[in-house]
């Protein structure tokens, strides 16, 4: 299934950080066709780490329990009832599903969560709508990280598979937005990408208008954006910015109704939206070179 790639002999030995989620993960096919995807990346000498959510499975179990779901700012208002049903959720179905699809074809995964061996470490979030704060309830942003599991993971040859929860520094456990916990340890491990894989092509410059998708943007190209992104693209893209101004050699946002988008991600062109680090000015021959290569870097 995947063929040699220069962009993939240049990864070899080094980290990916892939967050999974959107429709990739109720659609039976496209969650097979992802954990075949990953399983080709580790044979191919790339060492992906796979950070899910579950928000489909989270708001099925909340609507058969009677219980509201409701977000701000894109984020899931979590009261402690909804906190159970998270927890209960991400680690007990969603990954354990997904840990069952990578095993079948290669015995790679393991799973594990974010409050295991304190690997995340959050505080309590606010969301911010129409310039306000608001209390969303058991939402955490993440504060640390201590990868030492994950990279031990990495070392034997494991593929880790990590739901996004963590625990508090006040000891409460806290519902972590999947798309900033993947940046989050994506910048901890020193990743080379950090790739999100949602429900839709990429970022549009002016949605819902699919020719204004935008291909590819440097880090203060997309600052600019953030203020105006619909709620569902804002924590993605605020994950992406983290991600490459920390260090992370670059970031991309990913089609995941298309099967296989993973590895066509790693091919010529590329697809969805790259984020990369901005650079110093160049020459504009220089420059030229560098949006020829992007989609390699």
């Amino acid at each position: 299934m995947l063929e040699p790639q220069s962009s993939l002999e240049q990864l070899r030995g080094s980290i990916v950080v892939v967050k999974f989620g959107g429709n990739a993960m109720v659609d039976g096919g496209l969650k097979a066709a992802f954990a075949a995807d990953v399983v080709e990346l580790r044979r191919a000498g790339v060492c992906p780490v796979v950070v899910h959510g579950g928000g489909p499975q989270i708001s099925a179990q909340l609507g058969r329990l009677g219980l509201e779901s409701s977000f701000a700012a894109g984020l899931r208002v979590t009261t402690p009832e909804v906190m159970d049903v998270v927890r209960m959720v991400l680690a007990g179905q969603v990954q354990r599903e997904l840990v069952g699809l990578v095993n079948a074809f290669g015995p790679f995964a393991v799973g594990m969560t974010g409050e295991d061996a304190r690997t995340m470490t959050a505080v309590k979030r606010y969301a911010v709508v129409e310039g306000r704060r608001v209390d969303i309830g058991l939402v955490g942003d993440v504060v640390g990280v201590e990868a030492g599991v994950v990279r031990a993971l990495i070392a034997d040859g494991r593929i880790p598979v990590i739901s996004s929860i963590a625990r508090g520094v006040d000891g409460q456990v806290y519902n972590v937005n999947a798309d900033t916990a993947a940046a989050a340890l994506a910048i901890e491990l020193g990743a080379a990408r950090l790739l999100v894989l949602t429900d839709v092509e990429g970022l549009y410059a002016d949605w819902p208008d699919s020719g204004s998708l935008i291909d590819r943007l440097t880090a203060s190209e997309l600052d600019a954006l953030l203020p105006v992104l619909t709620s569902g693209m804002l924590p993605k893209m605020e994950g992406c910015l983290r991600a490459v101004r920390a260090g992370v050699g670059s970031a991309r946002v990913l089609d995941g109704r298309v099967r296989h988008a993973l590895l066509a991600a790693f091919g010529p062109g590329g697809t969805g939206t790259l984020v990369v680090p901005d650079r110093p000015a160049r020459s504009a021959l220089q420059a030229d070179r560098i949006g020829l290569q992007a989609d390699v870097s």
